[in-house]
């Protein structure tokens, strides 16, 4: 079987690459802006790398046709600070750039298409209680917009089309070599600062919580999805919670501190990135009851594991980039 992944040398798609790969893939390709080594480690030679950009429907149809993949992890795109800093870039590479690969893979034949989709597609009028896959949509930043749409555009082709389209909704994914800015990447930074002996101030208040999801558990997430019978696929676009309970940054900092006693972490809060964390409170209560019961998903990494596997990757790499 031949797999083909955008954005597939970044930070989510070479881990979903080397996932594969340990699985016994045959061939996977991975189509990116701008195509980099870093994070690819020893599957480098072993990958076909194309570069092209997800905006120009000349590349992405060359790069399926070329390719001509089973399936497609579409996972390309821009992130949600670059997103809401260049709304005009953030639109054809997370909007346009979703039409393009979905009309490639129908033009092409592919049979199945896995979306990287968001939490951010939730929006600060949510409930109290808990956020599931019927809560109402309606994304504050541009990103979460984009991203909604991308959604909405691969339940047409699936309806339309017969695709097998199917995608899910992540949290702030955790991992070694995040560098790309975001309001919810804390996490990641405060760890392996820490873990690099360097001192990290935390940008939001300690009881701040915000849900995250190890790299390692979201590349298997998607790939698990990917594996699913397709008669047990009724919700189509499945909300994650990652790791339970929602960790606070209090709790991230003892649990590095844990890990690391010589941390130097302290706080200095955002005022307009907390304003943003405390309107969408409600979304550390998420139901993912629907990954759960129709493909099996299980979240396996609490936050002590989290910190400890990372801290060890950085220890053994010290190349990774995003």
């Amino acid at each position: 079987m031949t797999t083909l992944i955008t954005g597939g040398t970044g930070f989510l798609g070479s881990e979903i690459a080397r996932l594969l790969f340990s699985g016994g893939e045959a061939r996977v390709a991975l189509f990116d802006l701008n195509p980099s080594a870093a994070r690819l480690g020893d599957l480098a030679g072993r990958v076909d790398v194309i570069r092209g950009d997800l905006a120009e429907a000349k590349d992405v149809d060359a790069v399926v046709a070329e390719s001509s993949p089973d399936i497609i992890y579409h996972l390309g795109g821009m992130l949600s600070a670059p997103s809401d800093a260049d709304h005009g870039a953030a639109f054809r590479a997370n909007a346009v750039g979703t039409f393009n690969v979905l009309e490639a893979a129908r033009l092409h034949g592919v049979a199945r298409v896995l979306y990287a989709s968001t939490i951010n597609t939730y929006g600060y009028d949510l409930p109290e209680d808990r956020v599931d896959e019927y809560t109402l949509q309606r994304p504050a930043m541009f990103y979460g917009a984009t991203k909604l749409f991308g959604e909405h555009m691969g339940r047409f082709y699936r309806r339309k089309f017969g695709m097998d389209f199917r995608g899910i909704r992540y949290p702030a994914i955790v991992g070694p070599g995040v560098s790309t800015p975001g309001i919810s990447q804390y996490a990641s930074r405060a760890i392996e600062e820490s873990a690099r002996g360097n001192p990290y101030t935390i940008f939001v208040e300690p009881g701040t919580r915000v849900p995250i999801i190890y790299i390692r558990e979201a590349a298997g997430a998607m790939v698990n999805l990917a594996e699913a019978p397709r008669e047990r696929i009724e919700t189509v676009v499945y909300l994650l919670a990652g790791t339970t309970p929602v960790p606070s940054a209090r709790n991230l900092v003892d649990a590095i501190t844990e890990h690391i006693p010589e941390a130097r972490l302290d706080f200095q809060p955002d005022p307009e990135i907390q304003a943003v964390h405390d309107r969408r409170r409600a979304l550390s209560s998420i139901d993912d009851g629907n990954a759960r019961r129709e493909w099996g998903w299980k979240s396996e990494y609490g936050l002590g594991r989290i910190v400890s596997e990372m801290v060890q990757e950085i220890g053994r790499r010290d190349d990774y980039s995003v």
